[in-house]
C-alpha cells in the first residue's frame, strides 16, 4: 500500500522520452539562448524596480533549470557531467555579464529590498532547493507535463541571484556578488542532486560506460560537497535567528520599560552588544 502511494514509476514517461526532454531543455543555443537573454533583462528590471511580479515572470521563462537537471541525469558519467557543466557555466557567465552591463547603464543604482534578499542564503534555501529539485525532476519525468515546473522555477529562483551577482560586480558591492553566487550554487547543486536521486529511482541509465570502481568515490565526493555547501548556510541561519531574537527582545524592552509620558523613542541601534536609543 505505502509503496503504491509513493510510486514514482507510475505515470512516468519512457526512458527515451525523458532523455530527449532533458537534453532539449539543456540546449544553450537557438531558442533557449534568446529566452535566456529575455529572462535576464526581465529579472534585472524587476530587481532594479523592486517589482516582485516582474521577477516572478523572469523565473518562469528562465531556461537555466534544464542545464542543472541535465547534470543530475548524468548518473556518474564524468564526460556527460563535464559537457553539461560547460553549458551551464556558459549560461551563468552570460547571465552575469549581461546583468553587469544592465546595472552599469541603469540610472537606478541603489540597493532594493529584492536585491538584498538574494545576498544572505540560509539552510532554508537548501531545503527549498532540495524539495524543489525533487518536485521538478518528478514533473519532468511524467508522461504529461503538469504545473509543477513553473512552481519549482518560482520557488528555487535561479535567475535573480545571477542578476544580483551582476549588480554586485557593476556597483562594486562584492559581498552582494559572493552572497548571490552562493545562493545560486546552493540552488544548482541541490536541484541537480535531487534530480539525480529521482532519476536513479526511475532507473534512468548512465550516458556511456561507467566503471563500477568510480561509484563509491563519486558518492563520497557528492556527500562531501553537500556538507561543504550546507555548512555556511547553517551558520548564516543561526545568525539570522539570533538577530531576530535580539530585535524581539529590544522591541519588548522599549515598549515595556521606555514607555514615557513626555518622551518618545524615535530610533535605536545595537552594535557590539550595546543598545543605543534616541529619544525626543
Amino acid at each position: 500500500m505505502w509503496r503504491d502511494l509513493f510510486n514514482l514509476k507510475g505515470g512516468a514517461a519512457s526512458i527515451q522520452e525523458i532523455n530527449q526532454r532533458i537534453l532539449a531543455d539543456a540546449t544553450v543555443s537557438g531558442t533557449n539562448l534568446i529566452v535566456l537573454v529575455m529572462a535576464i533583462m526581465i529579472a534585472c528590471v524587476g530587481l532594479n524596480m523592486n517589482s516582485v511580479a516582474v521577477i516572478i515572470g523572469a523565473m518562469l521563462i528562465s531556461p537555466l533549470m534544464g542545464g542543472i537537471v541535465a547534470i543530475g541525469m548524468a548518473t556518474y558519467d564524468v564526460h556527460f557531467i563535464r559537457q553539461s557543466m560547460i553549458k551551464l557555466a556558459f549560461q551563468v557567465g552570460f547571465a552575469i555579464l549581461t546583468a553587469s552591463l544592465y546595472f552599469t547603464i541603469s540610472p537606478l543604482a541603489y540597493s532594493t529590498d529584492e536585491l538584498l534578499a538574494r545576498t544572505s542564503p540560509t539552510i532554508w534555501d537548501v531545503i527549498v532547493a532540495l524539495c524543489g529539485g525533487i518536485a521538478g525532476a518528478v514533473g519532468n519525468t511524467r508522461q504529461e507535463k503538469s504545473n509543477v515546473i513553473p512552481g519549482v522555477a518560482i520557488a528555487t529562483a535561479l535567475m535573480p541571484p545571477l542578476c544580483t551577482a551582476g549588480y554586485g560586480l557593476a556597483s562594486g558591492h562584492y559581498p552582494f556578488f559572493l552572497g548571490a553566487m552562493y545562493l545560486f550554487f546552493i540552488n544548482a547543486f541541490f536541484i541537480a542532486l535531487a534530480a539525480f536521486l529521482v532519476f536513479k529511482v526511475l532507473g534512468v541509465p548512465s550516458h556511456g560506460d561507467v566503471a563500477a570502481s568510480q561509484f563509491q568515490r563519486q558518492r563520497i565526493i557528492l556527500a562531501a560537497l553537500g556538507i561543504l555547501i550546507t555548512a555556511p548556510s547553517i551558520y548564516l541561519a543561526y545568525q539570522m535567528v539570533e538577530e531576530n531574537l535580539r530585535d524581539m527582545q529590544v522591541k519588548s524592552f522599549i515598549s515595556e520599560d521606555m514607555d514615557f509620558q513626555t518622551t518618545s523613542v524615535v530610533s535605536y541601534t545595537v552594535k557590539d552588544h550595546v543598545l543605543t536609543v534616541d529619544l525626543v
